[in-house]
């Protein structure tokens, strides 16, 4: 499922395929680079939104539902997987919406934003999160999200900081 890179959004290219995977966040990841998915879900115009464990990196902050593309995974099998352990529920997989790479205290993510929607009537909880909510566009400002997150979010949603 190709992403494409909008040009409005300041994006480096993902790096190519003999670029060091990280098995998950921890202190070796310095220099590093993760590919993350996460799902925009939207019902009833509200998002779904999820809170970081207060123990995680960047514990405490919300963020869209998703987490990271393992190796050897699509983006859409690791946006199932992640939906699935994190709030609980299966989602369909759309278009891929958004890609941003940002870089943080030694590390870089490569953000893909993809559009879903929940399979059935399942109601999401949260399951390996600190907490899970359903919020308007406009609530977004009340809540700390990741620095890539939050200038994927403003650039999609047209707000200026």
């Amino acid at each position: 499922m190709a992403c494409p890179t909008t040009p409005w959004a300041t994006t480096r290219p993902a790096p190519d395929s003999t670029e060091p995977r990280l098995r998950g966040y921890d202190a070796g990841m310095a220099a590093r680079h993760v590919r993350v998915v996460a799902a925009v879900i939207a019902q009833d115009e509200r998002y779904l939104i999820t809170q970081r464990r207060p123990a995680a990196v960047l514990g405490g902050l919300w963020e869209f539902p998703g987490g990271k593309v393992e190796e050897g995974e699509t983006d859409a099998a690791a946006l199932l997987r992640e939906v699935r352990e994190r709030v609980g529920v299966d989602v369909n997989v759309g278009a891929c919406i958004a890609r941003r790479t940002h870089d943080y205290d030694g590390y870089s993510v490569d953000l893909a934003l993809y559009q879903a929607t929940i399979v059935g009537n399942a109601a999401p909880s949260p399951v390996r999160v600190a907490d899970c909510k359903w919020v308007k566009s406009t609530e977004f400002e009340k809540f700390t999200f990741p620095a890539a997150d939050q200038a994927t979010m403003d650039l999609l949603l047209g707000f200026k900081r």
